[in-house]
């Protein structure tokens, strides 16, 4: 081979290094989120692409049904999922869990609350358990209102009626939107209608609504504990070997039911204001909780995280 084909060798390697070390800088600046119409995990996804916004990466949101979040981190399209319910997932979860495409990184809201619910006065007049849905058919109307299809509460519910358990097999599921179906709740209380519901915590229903959670749960149906649940940040496989700032911070992001309640209240007292900006501005009467988030993390550019976050927080009206 001649000097001159070596040079030019030597120099397509280097091309081919460089733009292979272009790409991996790239893709490593990108983190997707996935995520559902909730309030909850609304808010705390987009609080997370804000923060590692300031970080300087490239941080995005894309709100599917749970099972397309399940099949976008199965697939790669997406790095992370902040809402897995358990145990009211396992069904939809552990056969990525088993597979090993998909995996929970940390339990980032523990002690969180997910079955079915009725208005306090259906619960003093006798129904409190599983078992005493059917005693009240017609009270209810045979039915079972949940939130949008393919949800895995919904499946849960269903199930159970498929199953005839607890006696319900004449019961039908009625699927909504969250705040459709938190409408139709309302408007029965107004008139004190009996209507058993999906519930969960932390929700601003469990402040607008006298309300009450039916015990009688099992293994099958909501969790053994009456439908106590933890919830998971959940994340593709590779994500944390790929990207290991971000893995600190998602560890580090743990969310107090307290702090989810209270932005749910603020959602619901003020018209028009978005998840994002009454997360904010809870954050930002929480410094304490901001800064256990960002202990241990960096920019993209190895600099502290935290004095970039607080000069983003200072732009925020």
């Amino acid at each position: 081979m001649s000097g001159f084909s070596k040079k030019v060798l030597v120099a397509l390697i280097a091309f081919a290094v460089l733009t292979m070390s272009a790409s991996q800088v790239l893709a490593a600046k990108e983190v997707r989120f996935a995520s559902v119409s909730w309030t909850g995990v609304t808010t705390k996804t987009e609080l997370a692409v804000r923060i590692l916004r300031s970080l300087g990466y490239e941080a995005s949101n894309t709100m599917v049904s749970v099972p397309i979040a399940f099949k976008a981190l199965d697939t790669g399209e997406a790095d992370i999922f902040l809402g897995n319910w358990m145990p009211t997932q396992a069904t939809m979860a552990n056969k990525y869990f088993d597979k090993g495409t998909i995996e929970p990184l940390v339990a980032s809201m523990p002690g969180a609350k997910y079955t079915l619910a009725v208005p306090t006065y259906a619960y003093e007049g006798g129904l409190q358990h599983f078992k005493d849905i059917a005693k009240y058919a017609d009270k209810l109307g045979n039915k079972i209102y949940g939130i949008e299809e393919g949800n895995d509460g919904n499946q849960i519910i269903q199930s159970m009626i498929d199953k005839d358990m607890f006696g319900l097999g004449d019961f039908q599921l009625i699927p909504s939107s969250e705040a459709g179906m938190l409408s139709q709740v309302q408007s029965f209380t107004k008139d004190e209608r009996w209507i058993v519901f999906l519930g969960w915590a932390p929700h601003h229903m469990n402040e607008m609504i006298d309300m009450k959670y039916l015990d009688g749960s099992t293994s099958e149906t909501f969790g053994k504990n009456d439908g106590t649940a933890t919830v998971y940040t959940i994340v593709r496989d590779g994500f944390v070997e790929e990207n290991k700032n971000v893995a600190k911070f998602l560890k580090n992001l743990i969310f107090p039911i307290s702090m989810m309640n209270q932005i749910m209240t603020t959602l619901h007292e003020k018209d028009g204001l978005k998840p994002v900006d009454a997360g904010l501005d809870w954050v930002k009467a929480h410094p304490e909780v901001y800064k256990g988030w960002l202990e241990g993390v960096t920019t993209i550019s190895g600099e502290p995280a935290l004095p970039a976050f607080e000069q983003y927080l200072e732009t925020v009206n």
